[in-house]
């Protein structure tokens, strides 16, 4: 949520609505700096995700084991989550390493000068997302992290993508330039450097008895927090220098626009983007350095008061995922049961998080199924440390409609439907996916139990009440009318609406609405020729000028006379 939050401000500066469209073009000078908050968002959110798993001296991560518990552990796994587990130690180990080098050493790529850099720092992140994506429901999070990814992009490969990439001529010059043979050769120490620290860091070995490849961390905890100490700073430093550059580059294009008043209107809009800019940039320092203490009292003490006195709007947040690993002994679990006699019990089934053992886990991304999502916090620690457990408990000896929808949306697979139950308990459970090597048909997980989580409770149970009023549910809170204006009634109708729909089938049906609308528009506007803006001197980037260039991915004979709508005039003949 905070790093929706963070995400959205930013979408505010990057693609602000546009309320008057008069003359008004897509591209504009000052679009790389407002699109740089984003990259360094990124950033932020990868390098620190990183770096927080060493420093929580976590033994699983620092053993590089953590793979082997995550997979059964994280909060509502999918199915290939089962068969990720399957995999052999050395493997997911390796896959720790992996973790490592794209979350920490890949990061500072984002600011490379180099294009082929970027776009490896590019594909590195997408792939990792898209593995978590496949083994792990963690909402819209990994996608909106791709959507971020998306800034290390330029124009030329988003077109090459499309299939409207300029088509270059074959013939190559040699000797090659000299800019050329530099960035091959800073691209090739690169990759090398990231291969031999990976190497040296992480004791990779191939052990050719056992035919595996081997790792383990070489160096102490000490050294990793005398180097971070060393590298905090001048992280922020480099991203200083990158935004400035930046600025610098979108100045220079409001001075190549053609005409007084839209060059005065160019400079301005730069002007307010670029210390909108920097204001963002500054107030996110105080959250990044709180990976490193000393490097967070380094800072001046202004950017704190800024940081301060917007923090509440949580335009800047700091991260950190999966700084420890739980359940190393096992997946805690709560199982709610009901009964009418208190002899017999049922156990009720939620619709996505571990239950019956029999059950393959569910794949809802990017719906985020909230009360899932807190059975599993709530397992972790006594049932007192989350006090909306004795309320939920309470609403469903009520039979409270609305809180039975978010155990189960079809009432008929909720068991007491018909009548709510007299008698509601708790028990905790240790959850553990089962092996390959088990027999088939295998159910997906096999359990332990461990204790009574929640006491037998009815309705007037001293207990309850007792409970209730502990964590302020007592005396009920007076509810608010309900507002009566036209935007409430809609949304209460279009939830009545949705009622019947599961949630990941229905924001899969907005997303496909979303995009088909996008691309529908799309060949609409698609115009048979691009004609160059009078208002710059040059072309815009991505596009071709010049004559004897190439447009829409055409070559074009040199001499050949432009249409009236170019904005370019015909050569002349000779006579």
């Amino acid at each position: 949520d905070s790093l929706l939050l963070e995400a959205g401000s930013l979408a505010v500066l990057v693609a602000p609505l546009r309320l008057v469209s008069w003359r008004l073009a897509a591209w504009r000078a000052h679009d790389g700096v407002t699109f740089w908050l984003l990259r360094w968002l990124l950033f932020r959110l990868m390098f620190a995700s990183g770096v927080v798993k060493l420093s929580s001296r976590c033994p699983t991560w620092w053993g590089l084991t953590a793979l082997t518990y995550h997979y059964e552990t994280q909060c509502i796994p999918t199915p290939a989550a089962w068969f990720a587990h399957q995999l052999p130690v050395w493997f997911q180990k390796l896959s720790v390493v992996a973790t490592y080098v794209i979350e920490i050493a890949v990061p500072v790529l984002f600011f490379a000068p180099i294009r082929r850099l970027r776009l490896f720092a590019f594909y590195s992140q997408v792939l990792l997302q898209v593995l978590i994506i496949l083994t792990g429901n963690y909402n819209f999070f990994n996608m909106l992290t791709i959507v971020l990814a998306f800034s290390l992009l330029d124009e030329e490969h988003v077109r090459h993508w499309l299939g409207r990439g300029k088509r270059r001529h074959t013939s190559t010059s040699w000797p090659p330039s000299l800019w050329s043979f530099l960035s091959g050769l800073l691209e090739l120490s690169t990759y090398c450097s990231l291969l031999y620290w990976s190497t040296q860091y992480f004791g990779l070995q191939i052990d050719w008895e056992k035919k595996l490849l081997d790792s383990k961390v070489s160096f102490t905890y000490h050294e990793f927090s005398t180097w971070l100490r060393t590298v905090t700073l001048p992280l922020v430093g480099l991203g200083f220098l990158s935004l400035s550059w930046e600025i610098l580059c979108a100045m220079y294009r409001c001075i190549c626009v053609r005409g007084c008043f839209w060059k005065l209107w160019a400079t301005l809009q730069w002007a307010v983007f670029a210390t909108a800019a920097v204001g963002m940039f500054a107030i996110s320092l105080v959250p990044f350095t709180y990976i490193e203490h000393e490097a967070h009292g380094q800072l001046w003490p202004g950017l704190q008061r800024m940081f301060s006195a917007v923090e509440r709007f949580q335009l800047a947040s700091s991260y950190g995922l999966f700084r420890r690993m739980t359940g190393v002994g096992g997946r805690p679990e709560v199982v709610l049961e009901g009964s009418y006699d208190r002899q017999s019990w049922t156990e009720i089934e939620f619709m996505y998080k571990p239950g019956n053992v029999s059950v393959a886990p569910a794949v809802v991304a990017p719906h985020q199924p909230r009360l899932d999502w807190q059975m599993w916090f709530a397992a972790l620690a006594h049932h007192s440390s989350s006090p909306w457990f004795t309320s939920f408990v309470h609403r469903l000896l009520q039979g409270k409609k609305e809180v039975i929808r978010l155990v189960q949306v079809d009432e008929a697979q909720y068991p007491f439907s018909a009548r709510p139950p007299i008698y509601i308990r708790a028990q905790l459970y240790k959850y553990w996916f089962t092996s390959s090597t088990e027999g088939s048909p295998a159910p997906w997980w096999r359990r332990q139990h461990v204790q009574e989580f929640f006491p037998t409770v009815s309705l007037g149970d001293p207990t309850l009440e007792s409970l209730l009023s502990q964590h302020g549910f007592k005396p009920p809170v007076p509810q608010r009318p309900g507002a009566r204006g036209l935007l409430p009634r809609a949304l209460r109708a279009l939830r009545g609406l949705s009622r019947c729909c599961p949630g990941p089938a229905l924001l899969w049906a907005l997303y496909t609405v979303a995009a088909t609308i996008v691309l529908l528009r799309s060949f609409r506007h698609r115009p048979h020729k691009a004609p160059t803006s009078a208002r710059h001197k040059g072309p815009r980037r991505g596009e071709p000028g010049g004559v004897g260039g190439e447009r829409n991915g055409q070559l074009r004979p040199r001499g050949a006379a432009e249409g009236h709508g170019d904005g370019l005039r015909a050569p002349k003949k000779k006579k």
